[in-house]
């Protein structure tokens, strides 16, 4: 007889509900420390489980994930698909409904990648939530040296160029000298808008205060850089030992390097098993146009949620792989643009494009090869 068992998971507790194929359930409340895991292990053992399906609550699965993943075969399922009917509404029943859907093979699981993979991803997870502290880390500095009346962030290229962090140093260092502060500034910047007009815009009062707390945000966006670097070595470490030829294929697609290589399998991985079509990873990635259509007019073709990670990495590579010259993705992106689409349609268009590719080479373990389309038009 199957057995089959819903977790409906939440910060400090799991309902479960374990169903027979007669209708008969057993149904219960377990803590989430280890100890209560390990208990909720047991139980399904001792009832000869053989699959559970739980929600992907926020981070909490995880812990589960890992302990059960070992006996069970396992479904994560996004909340968003089983939805209950309207009516009465409890834990327990959700955990009911959960084990319902699955013992009736209407849910699928959501991608969960290996142990590996899921080290990767916390790396490169964490360097994109660096990325953004050291944005904002350079955003305050210039918001106290708005204050301080210098307005060099008026006439750089952006305050993270090498111009304006030099300033910011002498600055902390003591120098509020315009005409030695403006020495350090690209001579570049200088031609363009005037020596006099960029010496003038570093005129300005600094307190003791503001040197202190510049100093603060300077030493926090160093150390954040530091991290940064360290995570990619180690990132970079795995894949050499573990995705070392995944790493290469990728890297033959124009606009792809290292780094944005090592991104995309952290995302996707390097076994496409679950993702059976290229379109379902392109929609998994949130990168197909929505099919929001009603009596035959076209409402919306807007893109669709999906990976926000992995969707930034393929956009900056289409970026990229536009510009390479001669290059399919050039021909691609300018041939849009003659068509009327707008410079962010088109982008989204070519890392659709680049998605497709990096399906088909992780599933063939083939590189990708730009003479392929024209030898198949000249036959």
């Amino acid at each position: 007889m199957r057995r089959v068992c819903g977790l409906d998971v939440h910060k400090d507790s799991i309902y479960m509900c374990i169903l027979y194929e007669n209708g008969s359930k057993i149904e219960s409340v377990f803590g989430v420390l280890t100890p209560e895991l390990d208990k909720l292990r047991d139980l399904l053992v001792s009832h000869h489980v053989c699959e559970v399906a739980l929600e992907s609550t926020s981070i909490y699965w995880i812990p589960i994930w890992n302990i059960l993943s070992v006996d069970f075969s396992l479904k994560l399922v996004n909340p968003y698909f089983i939805k209950q009917l309207p009516g009465r509404k409890s834990d327990v029943k959700d955990a009911e409904w959960i084990a319902t859907v699955l013992q009736k093979g209407l849910i699928r699981g959501s991608y969960v990648p290996d142990r590996m993979i899921q080290c990767l991803r916390q790396y490169e997870r964490r360097n994109h939530e660096l990325s953004k502290n050291i944005v904002h880390a350079e955003q305050r500095m210039d918001m106290i040296l708005q204050r301080c009346n210098i307005r060099i962030s008026n006439y750089v290229s952006c305050i993270s160029c090498k111009g304006y962090q030099k300033v910011v140093n002498a600055i902390i260092s003591g120098e509020s000298n315009p005409k030695v502060l403006v020495t350090l500034i690209h001579k570049r910047t200088l031609n363009k808008h005037g020596r006099q007009v960029v010496e003038d815009s570093l005129n300005g009062f600094v307190s003791d205060t503001d040197r202190d707390i510049l100093r603060q945000y300077r030493d926090e966006r160093m150390q954040m850089e530091q991290h940064k670097s360290e995570n990619k070595a180690k990132m970079q470490a795995i894949c050499e030992a573990h995705y070392c030829e995944e790493l290469e294929l990728l890297q033959t697609l124009p606009g792809i390097k290292e780094e944005s290589a090592a991104n995309i399998i952290a995302e996707i991985g390097v076994d496409m098993k679950m993702f059976l079509t290229a379109s379902a990873i392109v929609g998994w990635a949130g990168l197909k146009p929505r099919n929001d259509q009603s009596a035959g007019r076209i409402k919306s073709r807007k893109i669709t949620h999906g990976n926000k990670y992995l969707r930034k990495i393929l956009v900056e590579a289409a970026w990229s792989a536009a510009r390479t010259k001669d290059s399919r993705f050039m021909k691609m992106y300018q041939r849009l643009l003659a068509r009327g689409k707008s410079k962010q349609k088109a982008l989204i268009a070519v890392a659709r494009k680049l998605l497709v590719l990096i399906w088909n080479m992780l599933s063939k373990k083939e590189a990708f090869n730009p003479e392929y389309k024209r030898r198949i038009q000249a036959a």
